[in-house]
């Protein structure tokens, strides 16, 4: 299932794109993004020592929010890191899936909420099923409380229009 609409929001879409995101606002969805996966990455190195690609997306982000790497060498990054969670249990997955979307927020500002929403999954995955719903309103609160307040009102306004595509990560 896409966790893109087909319209896309103006207010994801940079300025040089036509859209109203400014590159600043952009640079703070990357890092909310990124930090919603680097939240749940031990549930992929716990299970997963050898394989880097999860952090080194990571890196491959907050290195483009810094200006040091192109778009494309983050684009890229998304789909070497989504390789990563393939055939994995689901909290590992989802873990992986997190760090490929929050890499791909270089591209597309919009998948900002995919990393979030794999991040919940991950988290609700990791736990016994009667805990699921407990361990994922924990996550969704925590990633909340750290959305900059330049983005916040943005963010959750997205999260209402979407949460149906987004596996209703942002209810339960």
């Amino acid at each position: 299932m896409p966790i893109l609409p087909k319209e896309r929001d103006p207010r994801l879409v940079t300025l040089r794109r036509g859209g109203t995101l400014s590159d600043e606002h952009h640079r703070l969805l990357a890092a909310w993004a990124l930090d919603c996966a680097e939240h749940v990455l031990p549930l992929f190195e716990d299970r997963q020592p050898g394989d880097s690609r999860p952090r080194h997306a990571i890196e491959v982000g907050r290195a483009w929010i810094r200006g040091e790497v192109p778009m494309r060498e983050a684009h890229r990054e998304a789909f070497l890191v989504n390789a990563a969670g393939r055939s994995r249990p689901d909290p590992v997955k989802f873990a992986a899936l997190a760090a490929g979307q929050a890499v791909a927020v270089a591209h597309v500002a919009a998948h900002d909420l995919g990393a979030a929403a794999y991040a919940i999954r991950a988290a609700g995955a990791d736990v016994d099923p009667r805990d699921a719903a407990a361990a994922r309103a924990a996550e969704r609160e925590w990633q909340r409380s750290q959305l900059p307040a330049a983005v916040r009102e943005l963010v959750l306004d997205d999260q209402k229009h979407r949460n149906a595509i987004c596996w209703n990560a942002f209810t339960d």
